[in-house]
């Protein structure tokens, strides 16, 4: 066993000598210590994922795991290997096999070492950086910027990291000056852009590097199991409810170290006021109506956060300073009543596509006109604390659905699709009841504990929202919950899954308050999202690592091996479980070979989804290319070739008649999100909003697909014979009822 005091030793060792190796120090180095409570947390964590009671794979704490503790905290730390020196992973390297004494005697200090060595390296780096802006740039050299460095061996000198680092400024000069900027508005972009990376890395608290290390310990266990600190909690609950309490304003912190006001959010006491604008800057906050106000200048942004954040209807004053004024106009004081804000934009929304022409195209004759509604669910939200109190108007995925369903039918849909692409998942609670919204009632998913015990979730609602024609759209990050709905639906052939095979993720988390296992008034310890079970399919396979295949495949835009649970290394395995008795509503194998020669035959004639498939190979290309050559005449031939192929699009939009969906006009303007000015990027915004922006081509394809199996079935009674099961094959139906 590792002893307490020379844990601590080796700890100020390896931060005394990687001192030594550095060019040169921060004035007023900063070194972080863990606290009483983090102590506390590591412990209670420890005993939870060592517990089979609790996790469903637990690993026993040992040096095996403690190697892959180091080597993920090692990578969370410089993951690029941008920064640490050969010699300082070399002074690590007794920690490789200690970790897991450290966790169980309490002794995290040299977790907070690493990275205090960490944080001495950035500031090495960033004054090299901001040096080598003041000299002349060659870009007639041929030489790449090898920028993809996860596997590159670690620099064995200082000399060796500015050597990497010259390359990376040379190529953000080059971006810079590539689209346009003049050479003192780059230089003074670049060294605000650098200095921030120091400053920024000097605000980081000790909850900070608890919190990554600790999920240094979780990540080594298994992927999904995670540790949150209390205010990465807070916000992960507002995530899920899809509400706060505040005034309703996106906020970033600019090169000046000032609060800004990125976005409003509509409805919101601050969009209601009309006293704040994007573009804005929040140099004070006080609290009550004539409470003093705190200069928040040089703030974290997760504090200034806080201040401006709190219970409904109390009040909060600003001072601001407005967009449109210089750094020495005149400051105003707005006064805003806190009140709960929605956060719209992961919420369920819909849309109608219209597919087929008023006439036909080559007949001339009337030709039905059929619409599709389309729900888009960026997530399935819930929120837990409004549904435990019973509240009536409590947000939920399935709720929000369920409205907007009802709206589609008085709307006269022919069909529905639900899109969860880009959905990571959520509630399984609301997976569970969003599929009850379209199968009568029976089981839904079925869910293994650690100890082998299989619970089969059902559905027990009778009767549905939707009885109609329907299909799924999922793409590789469609994840857990939202495989856990299109497995459901496809296995009862409830529906049609369009798009790309999923993430793979088959395991279930719980969220486990550590406050509860304290005793007395002591808080603060965060929660544990721990993996307890794993789901499957009602038809007896698991989702893991295989995800859920689609009836209909579009081209696939992310390999498995770069992104999906088969990417991860230490990711349960795939398994089945024997299937749980359900009825099938149909047998859309007959079906599918009609739908895909239909489909192909689109996709090789419709001049959108064309470009979206040299799109995704062009993607994968860049993909691919882990390095960007660092000669302007290459770039710049390569930025104009991508110019002339963004107008030629553009012009035969125009002579096609197609709507300009904006996706081609985006050009690498080298700029990061904090360095755009936000009152034009607003402006464009407000524009963007008030077009009428056509549906994405996928979606619109999706629609084509839906439509064709609806009119299959309602021409040929044979056919439909063989999809649907009597009685329905063999009586006459509208198409809004025939396809289940």
């Amino acid at each position: 066993m590792f002893a307490k005091r020379s844990l601590i030793a080796l700890g100020l060792a390896l931060f005394m000598a990687a001192g030594a190796q550095a060019r040169s120090t921060p004035a007023e180095p900063v070194t972080l210590a863990p606290t009483a409570t983090q102590l506390d947390t590591a412990t209670l964590v420890t005993q939870l994922l060592s517990n089979s009671r609790y996790h469903y794979q637990p690993l026993p704490l040992d040096d095996a795991l403690s190697a892959r503790i180091y080597d993920r905290y090692l990578e969370s730390l410089d993951r690029d290997r941008m920064f640490l020196l050969a010699a300082d992973v070399e002074g690590f390297a007794p920690l490789r096999d200690k970790l897991d004494d450290a966790l169980r005697n309490r002794q995290l200090q040299p977790a907070f070492d690493m990275f205090n060595v960490y944080l001495q390296r950035v500031g090495d780096r960033t004054r090299f950086a901001r040096e080598f802006l003041k000299t002349e740039i060659d870009f007639s050299v041929d030489e790449t910027w090898d920028f993809d460095r996860k596997k590159a061996p670690w620099a064995q000198s200082s000399d060796e990291l500015d050597e990497i680092w010259r390359k990376r400024v040379k190529n953000d000069v080059l971006r810079l000056k590539l689209a346009g900027k003049e050479a003192d508005a780059i230089r003074e972009t670049l060294d605000k852009r650098y200095a921030n990376y120091e400053s920024r890395a000097r605000a980081i608290r000790g909850e900070d590097v608890f919190q990554t290390f600790m999920n240094a310990y979780t990540g080594a266990i298994e992927p999904h199991t995670s540790y949150m600190n209390p205010r990465t909690t807070e916000n992960f609950n507002m995530s899920m409810r899809l509400s706060l309490e505040g005034i309703g304003a996106v906020l970033q912190i600019n090169d000046e170290e000032v609060t800004v006001v990125r976005s409003i959010v509509p409805g919101g006491p601050a969009a209601m006021s009309g006293q704040v604008k994007p573009g804005d800057r929040i140099y004070g906050v006080g609290q009550g109506k004539d409470g003093p106000i705190v200069d928040v200048v040089g703030w974290r942004l997760d504090d200034v956060v806080d201040l401006i954040r709190g219970k409904k209807d109390t009040w909060l004053r600003l001072d601001v300073l407005p967009a449109d004024a210089g750094n020495d106009g005149e400051h105003r004081t707005v006064t805003l009543a806190r009140q709960k804000v929605k956060l719209e934009e992961q919420a369920a929304k819909k849309s109608i596509i219209s597919v087929g022409e008023a006439k036909g195209e080559d007949t001339g004759e009337d030709q039905r006109v059929q619409r599709v509604g389309l729900i888009e669910l960026p997530t399935f939200y819930q929120d837990f604390e409004g549904r435990r109190r019973d509240e009536p108007d409590y947000r939920s995925a399935t709720r929000d659905v369920a409205r907007l369903l009802e709206e589609l039918k008085q709307e006269k849909v022919d069909g529905v699709i639900i899109d969860l692409r880009n959905n990571g998942g959520g509630s399984l609670t609301e997976a569970i009841e969003l599929t009850g919204l379209f199968i009568d009632s029976g089981p839904v998913v079925q869910v293994r504990d650690a100890r082998g015990r299989v619970d089969v979730q059902r559905d027990t609602s009778r009767g549905t929202t939707w009885d109609g024609p329907l299909a799924v759209m999922v793409n590789r990050a469609s994840a857990s919950a939202s495989e856990i709905f299109a497995a459901a639906i496809q296995d009862y052939g409830r529906g049609l899954v369009i798009g790309e095979p999923t993430f793979g993720k088959g395991t279930v988390q719980n969220l486990v308050d550590l406050d509860m296992f304290v005793r007395g008034e002591q808080s603060g310890f965060g929660q544990l999202k721990m993996t307890v079970a794993q789901f499957f399919r009602i038809e007896g396979g698991s989702t893991q690592h295989r995800g859920v295949t689609p009836d209909i495949d579009f081209p696939v835009t992310l390999d498995a091996e770069d992104y999906g649970e088969s990417s991860y290394d230490n990711a349960l395995p795939w398994a089945r479980v024997d299937a749980a008795p359900h009825s099938r509503q149909a047998n859309f194998k007959p079906l599918l070979p009609l739908l895909e020669t239909r489909h192909q035959a689109r996709a090789q004639s419709d001049q959108e989804f064309i470009w979206w498939t040299e799109d995704v190979a062009e993607y994968r290309r860049q993909r691919a290319d882990k390095s960007v050559s660092l000669n302007e005449e290459v770039r710049r031939a390569e930025r104009e070739r991508n110019e002339a192929r963004r107008k030629a699009r553009e012009e035969a939009r125009k002579a096609a008649g197609l709507a300009d969906n904006g996706h081609d006009s985006n050009e690498d303007d080298g700029l990061q999100a904090d360095e755009r000015d936000l009152v034009a990027e607003a402006a464009r915004d407000a524009e963007e909003e008030k077009k009428d922006t056509p549906p994405d081509v996928l979606a619109r394809e999706a629609a084509h697909i839906l439509v064709d199996a609806i009119n299959l079935l309602d021409t040929d009674r044979t056919l439909a014979a063989q999809v649907l099961p009597p009685p329905l094959a063999d009586t006459a139906l509208e198409p809004a009822e025939r396809v289940r």
